[in-house]
């Protein structure tokens, strides 16, 4: 009972978190981590420890599952190189940097372990950054850029660490040793990803109850997650495999019924696992600082230089790497749209969170066999945390001011709004065909009506493209029904009320009206 009380507390300090970040315009993993720094020096407040396992295995698969589901594939695939670039090439780059400045000011803690901790605060976040990319409207290109980051970068992380925690407990490591974990690593975890997606795609294809194909799609992480495991391959590429794959066949896939159900589950598991693994990131501090036994000037020194490390690093990998591809001709005429620009704020895009802070945990205790320890696990664990603090705090805070200090254009709405407009065209095109050859029998007015349907839909695809501040024909309609199905839902809960319907007539009534709103509400959010 105790525990379940703790969880409740932490569930409803998550949600006022996620209100106030909301009211005050500040992204929520920012105010959720700000409210447990405070509350975890709170005297009586519960102390929550955050096991690695929990994150690493409870947590990360499905948040992974559920941001690869929603990945253009073709989008990732135009953006392979920038993406591998990032999402491998940095992260080991990054990680060795950290490890050289690490062992320099602590000589005592050795070169494999130094790089341990660089693997550990190596990977940006996989949440923040694209989070903040999305609200301040960053060209379309940098938000699958940085996403496409967060979900490789996990993975070539804790390969990294894997490696270099077994150089530091006295493994031999040596190419093949290297070579050997990272095809067992990568190619399991892909070869694991493609099996699930062809076994999770036949059964999707089969259900046609939209709870039992949500209550699949929940299972489906985890269900990666264990035999990758067992063979010790990354069991973040096998999600984030299957994610991409069974995201790309998803229309094809699942009913309507439960795409739309799919939808609004995965965005209450996303919102209550975000909310609350950050909440623990926060809750985290009071431990953390507690369990410090080097001296505080030196983990302070260790903990500034290993960020300066970080933006250094990401700028040295990411500028070159923006700019010496396109000495290729090839490369200009496929990426027309770079801008210096691009780089600048991809590089000012890193911040850390949880994954950072698990792995960090996950750090072993090695000692010399009398007793003394290698290095300063508890200073390690303590530079993790304050790189996840400072670069969520300074970064996540300050990136929409530094996206309008570079004037980086955002993409033009009218060519979305264009091509939607002529696809819609198109898709009204084959609608009428597929109705005039399917009509016989049907009543005249039913085709009447579908007639005039497809002309809506294509007249209001074109009207978002005028733009001259009047109330457009759909926008009046929408405007108005929304009265109509006001009044309506009205007459049918005073009928309710007085007995002349049962619960079961208003529920079903209520359902119809609800799902033609949120259409009306999809419309105008477009």
């Amino acid at each position: 009972m105790h525990e379940l009380t703790e969880i409740v507390i932490l569930l409803a300090v998550a949600v006022f978190g996620a209100a106030l970040a909301r009211k005050i315009g500040i992204l929520s993993p920012i105010v959720l981590m700000i409210i447990g720094l405070g509350l975890s020096f709170v005297p009586g407040f519960p102390e929550f420890h955050l096991e690695p396992e929990f994150v690493l295995i409870g947590v990360l698969p499905p948040l992974l599952y559920v941001a690869a589901l929603q990945t253009s594939v073709p989008a990732f695939r135009f953006n392979l190189r920038p993406i591998l670039l990032l999402g491998i090439g940095l992260v080991v780059f990054t990680a060795l940097g950290v490890g050289f400045v690490v062992h320099a000011i602590l000589p005592q803690a050795p070169f494999a372990v130094c790089v341990a901790l660089g693997a550990v605060v190596a990977p940006p976040d996989a949440v923040s950054a694209t989070a903040i990319a999305r609200r301040i409207g960053l060209p379309r290109r940098i938000v699958t850029i940085l996403e496409g980051e967060s979900l490789i970068n996990d993975a070539t992380a804790l390969v990294l660490l894997r490696v270099a925690t077994a150089a530091a407990v006295g493994g031999a490591v040596g190419f093949g040793e290297v070579a050997e974990q990272v095809v067992i690593s990568a190619g399991g975890g892909i070869a694991i990803g493609v099996g699930g997606a062809i076994i999770f795609g036949f059964l999707h294809k089969r259900i046609k109850d939209p709870l039992l194909d949500n209550a699949l799609s929940l299972l489906t992480p985890f269900a990666l997650v264990i035999p990758s495991e067992e063979i010790g391959a990354s069991a973040v590429v096998a999600v984030v495999v299957a994610g991409l794959l069974l995201g790309h066949r998803m229309p094809t896939l699942m009913s309507a019924g439960s795409r739309l159900q799919m939808d609004a589950f995965w965005r209450l598991v996303r919102f209550l696992l975000e909310g609350l693994v950050f909440l623990l990131v926060g809750l985290q501090l009071r431990a953390v600082v507690d369990d410090i036994t080097t001296p505080w000037g030196t983990v302070i020194g260790a903990t500034f230089a290993v960020i300066g490390t970080l933006i250094v690093t990401r700028y040295i990998w990411v500028i070159p790497g923006g700019f010496l591809p396109r000495l290729s001709a090839r490369v200009r005429r496929r990426e027309t749209t770079f801008s210096w620009r691009h780089p600048v704020i991809i590089g000012w895009a890193g911040m850390r969170g949880v994954v950072t802070l698990a792995a960090a945990l996950a750090l072993p205790s090695v000692g010399t066999g009398e007793g003394e320890a290698l290095y300063p696990r508890d200073t390690f664990i303590f530079i993790a945390f304050t790189v996840i603090v400072f670069t969520l705090l300074v970064f996540g805070i300050t990136l929409p001011m530094f996206s309008r200090a570079v004037s980086l254009t955002p993409d033009d709405p009218t060519k979305d709004l264009l091509a939607e407009a002529s696809v819609q065209q198109a898709a009204a095109r084959a609608a009428k065909e597929r109705l005039e050859a399917r009509l016989e029998g049907a009543p005249e007015s039913v085709v009447k009506r579908l007639r005039q349907q497809v002309v809506d839909r294509t007249n209001t695809a074109w009207e978002r493209l005028g733009g001259d501040g009047r109330e457009t024909p759909s926008a009046a309609y929408g405007r108005l029904r929304q009265e109509m199905i006001d009044a309506e839902r009205e007459v049918f809960r005073t009928a309710r009320d007085e007995g002349r319907i049962p619960e079961e007539v208003l529920n079903r009534a209520y359902r119809d009206l609800d799902l033609e709103e949120s259409l009306l509400l999809r419309r105008e959010e477009d």
